[in-house]
C-alpha cells in the first residue's frame, strides 16, 4: 500500500491551509430543496443541482457520490477535460519524488490497477483486467501465487508476468540505496518471488508474515525501468507510455498538459471517452476554467467557489467524506528544537483554522482528527494528539521560556542574540489559504514566535517536499487503499524517504515495522495508534481537517466524483477509468 501526499488546495481532502477542519458548526440544520422545491433530506448519488436552496444534504458516510453509471448507459465517445496540481517532473509514482496524489490519478488512466476497492473500504476485490485470481497457499512460510491475465500486456509488446512482479519487488524492497521508493512497506518482508507453474503465474515467499497482502502489488512497476538509474532517472519528464497498460495511452503530455486517447492494445472493456486532457492550473485559475466552460470538473471546498458554481446552470455538486487527513508539517532538521515546535504546535489553534475553512460550505464535521492517518469514523481509531499540545498562547511562552529564549522588545522571542522567525510554506493562492496563512501568522505572533507566509507555485510541490527546503509546510496524506494503518512507518520511520518532519527513533521504526506482521487488524491499528503517540511527543505531525470532497461537475458527467476508498483525495476515479463518460 501506499501514502500520496498532496499540496495545499483550497479544497481538497489532503491539504493545508487550504483544506482546514471544520469543528464548528457551519452551515445549521436545515433540508435541502431543488430548484423545482422537492426536499432533499439525504444527497443523491448523482450529487445535488448547482442551484439548490437550503443546506446542502449530508453524505452517507461510505457511499459514492460519482453518479455510478453501468456502462451499457454510457455514451461511446466524447471529451472530457480535468485540471490538476502538478503534472510531473517525477512520473514514477512508487518513487518518493513520484508518489503524489497528482501522479497516481494521471498513472489510473494508463498503468495498471491490480485491486479495487469498495467505497467503505469493506470489499477488495482483484482487477480481473490483470489478476484473474490472488491466493494465501500457505501461513509457514506466508506464500502468495497470484494468476495474472493471459492478455495482460504492456504496450510495448512485453507480456506482464513474473518478471514484472520481481520488478517491483526488486525496486522497492529498500535492499539497494540506489532506489529511493515512497515505500517499503510490505516489500522487505519478502523472501523471494518466482515463477509459477507459467510465465503468467507468480509466487511470493514471504521471510516474515505480512498482512494484509492485498496492500502489495497493487500497482506494477514495467520491468523496463527495473534498473536504479532508471528508476530514479528514465522517468523524469517522461510518462513513457510505451510502457503503459491501461485502457488509456498518453497521445502527447509537457508539465503544463497531458492528453491521453484510448489504448488500442487495450484487452479490457474499450474506453468510452475519445480524449481526457489534464491541464495544470493554480488553484484560482481552476475555479474561473470551470466558469468559463474550459474544463469540465472543478473542486469547491471553499465558501467563495461554492457560491461561484452556485449560479451556474446544468452543473451537480458531488459530495463524499474523504478518506485523508490534512496536516502541517514542521521539518524538525530545519526547526531543530523540540521546544520550539511544542511551542508552535501550542500557539496555533486548530479550530480557529477550522472556522476559516469551513465557513458558508454546510459542512459539520463528526470530531477534530486526532491521528494523521486514520480518520476518526474508522474502528480502531484513537486520539493521539498529547495533552500538552493543546491550545494555549501561555503555555506556549512558558515552552520557550524554559528552554532559554527571552521575549524582545519588539514582541517576538530570541535565544543567543537570534529572533525565532519561521516560514509556513503554501502552495495556492486561494482566499481561504490566504487567511488563514494570516491566522497562523497572527496566533504565532501572539506566542511571541515570528511567522513569514511563503507562497510556492503548485508546480514546485514535489521538489519542494523531497529537498526538505521548508520549515513548515501545509501538507496531507490520502490512502490508496482501506489498509491506511499500515503506512506509518512510510510516514514516520526515520529511515523513509517519505518522512518529511526528519524525525523519529528506534522504538518507533520498531513499533510501526512490527504492525505488517499482526495478522489481526485490531491488534495493528492498537499498535499503530502507540507509536503515534510516541510520533506526536516530537511535535512536527499536527493533524486538524479530515475533510469531505466537495466537486462541481458538468451535469451528466457519470463514473466520476467522489467515492471514498475507489477514488483519489481528489475524487478521481482509481480502477476502471474505461468507464468514465458521460450518460446518455
Amino acid at each position: 500500500m501506499g501514502f500520496t501526499s498532496k499540496a495545499t488546495k483550497a479544497m481538497a481532502i489532503v491539504a493545508s491551509l487550504a483544506a482546514l477542519v471544520s469543528f464548528a458548526a457551519c452551515g445549521g440544520t436545515g433540508g435541502n430543496t431543488t430548484a423545482t422545491g422537492t426536499a432533499i433530506t439525504e444527497e443523491p448519488q448523482e450529487g445535488v443541482a448547482s442551484n439548490y436552496s437550503g443546506t446542502f444534504p449530508k453524505p452517507v458516510q461510505g457511499k459514492a457520490y460519482n453518479n455510478p453509471t453501468d456502462r451499457s448507459k454510457v455514451k461511446d465517445g466524447g471529451t472530457l477535460t480535468l485540471a490538476t496540481t502538478e503534472i510531473g517532473p517525477d512520473w514514477n509514482a512508487f518513487s518518493a519524488s513520484g508518489n503524489s496524489v497528482y501522479m497516481n490519478e494521471l498513472w489510473s488512466f494508463y498503468m495498471p490497477q491490480l485491486f479495487t476497492y469498495s467505497a467503505d473500504g469493506g470489499t477488495v476485490e482483484a482487477n480481473t483486467d490483470y489478476l484473474t485470481k490472488y491466493e494465501v497457499v500457505s501461513e509457514d512460510p506466508e506464500t502468495v501465487v497470484y494468476t495474472i491475465n493471459d492478455k495482460a500486456t504492456w504496450n510495448d509488446g512485453t507480456p506482464i508476468d513474473y518478471t514484472t512482479f520481481v520488478s517491483t519487488w526488486k525496486a522497492n524492497n529498500g535492499e539497494s540505496g540506489d532506489y529511493s521508493p515512497a515505500s517499503t512497506t510490505g516489500y522487505d518482508s519478502i523472501e523471494s518471488v518466482e515463477r509459477g507453474s507459467t510465465d503468467k503465474e507468480v509466487k511470493v515467499t514471504f521471510k516474515t508474515p505480512f498482512y494484509p497482502v492485498e496492500s502489495l502489488f497493487a500497482k506494477l512497476l514495467p520491468p523496463q525501468s527495473e534498473s536504479a538509474d532508471v528508476y530514479t532517472n528514465g522517468w523524469q519528464k517522461n510518462a513513457h507510455s510505451e510502457w503503459g497498460a491501461g485502457p488509456y495511452k498518453v497521445e502527447s503530455f509537457s508539465d503544463s498538459e497531458v492528453v491521453f486517447t484510448p489504448n488500442e492494445k487495450w484487452w479490457g472493456n474499450k474506453a468510452k471517452l475519445d480524449k481526457i486532457t489534464v491541464r495544470q492550473m493554480e488553484d484560482s485559475a481552476e475555479i474561473n476554467a470551470f466558469k468559463n466552460g474550459e474544463i469540465d470538473t472543478a473542486l469547491v471546498g471553499t465558501a467563495d467557489k461554492l457560491s461561484m458554481v452556485k449560479s451556474m446552470d446544468n452543473v451537480q455538486i458531488r459530495r463524499a467524506y474523504g478518506t485523508s487527513i490534512s496536516t502541517y508539517t514542521i521539518n524538525a532538521k530545519n526547526v531543530t528544537d523540540v521546544n520550539v515546535r511544542k511551542a508552535l504546535v501550542q500557539a496555533i489553534d486548530r479550530s480557529n483554522l477550522a472556522n476559516i475553512r469551513y465557513s458558508g460550505i454546510d459542512w459539520t464535521p463528526d470530531a477534530m482528527p486526532g491521528s494523521v492517518l486514520i480518520p476518526s469514523f474508522q474502528a480502531g481509531y484513537e486520539d493521539n494528539m498529547p495533552a500538552d499540545a493543546a491550545f494555549s498562547t501561555d503555555n506556549a511562552k512558558k515552552t520557550l521560556e524554559a528552554a532559554g529564549y527571552t521575549l524582545g522588545s519588539d514582541g517576538y522571542y530570541a535565544k543567543d542574540g537570534k529572533t525565532l522567525e519561521l516560514s509556513y510554506t503554501t502552495f495556492s493562492d486561494s482566499a481561504v489559504t490566504k487567511a488563514t496563512t494570516n491566522a497562523i501568522i497572527k496566533m504565532a505572533k501572539d506566542a511571541g514566535i515570528k511567522v513569514n507566509g511563503e507562497i510556492k507555485a503548485s508546480n514546485e510541490f514535489s521538489t519542494t517536499l523531497s529537498s526538505g527546503n521548508f520549515d513548515v509546510l501545509g501538507l496531507g496524506w490520502g490512502a490508496s487503499d482501506p489498509f491506511n494503518y499500515t503506512g506509518g512507518c512510510q510516514l514516520f520511520c526515520s529511515d523513509s524517504q517519505s518522512n518529511y518532519s526528519f524525525t523519529g527513533n528506534a522504538d518507533i521504526d520498531a513499533k510501526l515495522k512490527s504492525i505488517t506482521s499482526l495478522k489481526d487488524s485490531a491488534t495493528a491499528i492498537k499498535t499503530y495508534n502507540e507509536a503515534e503517540k510516541e510520533v506526536q511527543q516530537l511535535y512536527t505531525q499536527v493533524p486538524y481537517a479530515a475533510p469531505p470532497i466537495t466537486m462541481a461537475v458538468k451535469k451528466g458527467l457519470a463514473n466520476f466524483g467522489p467515492a471514498g476508498y475507489a477514488t483519489s483525495s481528489d475524487g478521481w476515479p482509481l480502477f476502471h477509468t474505461e468507464d468514465i463518460g458521460w450518460s446518455e
